[in-house]
Order: C-alpha cells, then sequence, then structure tokens
C-alpha cells in the first residue's frame, strides 16, 4: 500500500495559474483592436506575474520533493525484553527504544549486545534469533554505521530476517564495540541526517549504560 503525495496539487498549483494567466494575456492582446497605454502596462505586469507564478512552482517541484512510498510492514507489534537483564538496564533500553520509535521514522527495532538479543520493539520479524551476517559483522568490526536506503535492492538483506520482510530501509548502528541496534523502516530513502544523528546519540548512550551496569552475554 503506497502512501499518496497529499501536496502534489499545490506544488504544480502556480505552474497552472501562471500558465493560465499567459494564455489569457495572449488571447486577450489577439482580440483587442486597438491598444492602449494602460492596457500594455498591464500587459507586462500580468506576464512578469505569470512568470514569477511559473518559475515558483517549478521550484518547488524541486525543494518539496515526492515522499518516498511507504509499506504497512508485515508482522505483529510487539514489545520483548531480555527477562535477566537488571531493572536499570529495562528502563533505559525501554526509554531508548521509545524515543526512536517516536522520534524517527523506524517501524522495527532490535537490540544485540555481545551475541545476545537484549530486545525487540515495534514490529516485530518471524525469528526471534539474531545471526549476525556479513554487514552486521562488518559494523561490529568497524564501529560504523551502515545505512542500507532501500533494502530491497541489497542482495545482503537475507542476514535480516529477523525484522519484517518488507522492510524498505535499514540502519545497523554500532553501540560501543560489542553490540549494534538494528532498526528498520517502512519507507526506502526515509531517514535524514538528522535521524542517523539523533540514533547516534543515543546508541552511545547505551552503549555507556550497558558497560557500567556490566551486561554480559548468556
Amino acid at each position: 500500500m503506497t502512501k499518496p503525495d497529499s501536496n502534489q496539487v499545490l506544488r504544480r498549483l502556480p505552474i497552472v495559474v501562471g500558465g493560465l494567466g499567459a494564455i489569457l494575456l495572449l488571447i486577450n492582446r489577439v482580440l483587442t483592436p486597438e491598444l492602449t497605454e494602460s492596457q500594455s502596462r498591464g500587459d507586462v505586469l500580468g506576464v512578469i506575474l505569470s512568470a514569477v507564478l511559473i518559475l515558483t512552482g517549478l521550484i518547488w517541484q524541486q525543494v518539496q520533493p515526492r515522499s518516498p512510498d511507504a509499506v504497512e510492514l508485515i508482522g505483529e507489534e510487539g514489545f520483548i525484553l531480555a527477562t535477566d537483564l537488571p531493572e536499570a538496564v529495562k528502563t533505559e533500553l525501554a526509554w531508548a527504544s521509545h524515543l526512536i520509535l517516536t522520534n524517527t521514522v523506524t517501524r522495527s527495532l532490535v537490540v544485540v549486545y555481545q551475541g545476545k538479543v537484549l530486545l525487540r520493539r515495534g514490529i516485530l520479524g518471524l525469528k526471534s534469533e539474531v545471526v549476525p551476517g556479513p554487514i552486521l559483522k562488518r559494523v561490529l568490526e568497524k564501529q560504523q554505521p551502515i545505512y542500507l536506503v532501500a533494502l530491497n535492492v541489497y542482495p545482503g538483506k537475507i542476514e535480516f530476517d529477523y525484522l519484517p520482510e518488507n522492510t524498505q530501509g535499514l540502519i545497523c548502528q554500532p553501540i560501543g564495540d560489542k553490540g549494534a541496534m538494528i532498526l528498520g523502516a517502512n519507507a526506502p530513502r526515509s531517514y535524514t541526517k538528522q535521524d542517523e544523528n539523533w540514533i547516534a546519540g543515543i546508541a552511545d548512550k547505551l552503549a555507556v549504560t550497558l558497560q557500567q551496569l556490566g551486561v554480559e552475554a548468556e
């Protein structure tokens, strides 16, 4: 299911109005047997206004691109925490995941730390186990995030079988040198630079908390 572009008509309106105005001015000039000085000045002003409207419409087409198509992710909504975590860690994970899900385009979120799944929240995939593939391993080794803007075009998407199968965009964000957050979106090319910075800041905060509280793998 795609999301309609509700601003499409508004962006095209100046072009339509400007073009219509120019056509009417031309018809009026052709049908007028004798031009007066005041009518000539009015025609010049009308041409300028029509040109401004058309130019405004063209600019709007460039600076307000069509929003990426969104889909409804396949899966059930849920919130699952590892049961053996300290209460302080559970609170931190709940807080961090809530901020991400409500302030970014993320719809599905998984937190892995020292090989253990600490949290799954949002729209859940069918699998609960996370087996690191080449992309996640690279994130853990390099401690650098990877943003896959359109997951469907990446052959390596098969490693993210613990996310909804129709996830459109994805960020793998390292949590220090021991874990990562895997975030899935329901639209391609939907994360902004501000989103990426926000997610990185939360991951850094989580890394400090998990290290201080000594979260270990089973």
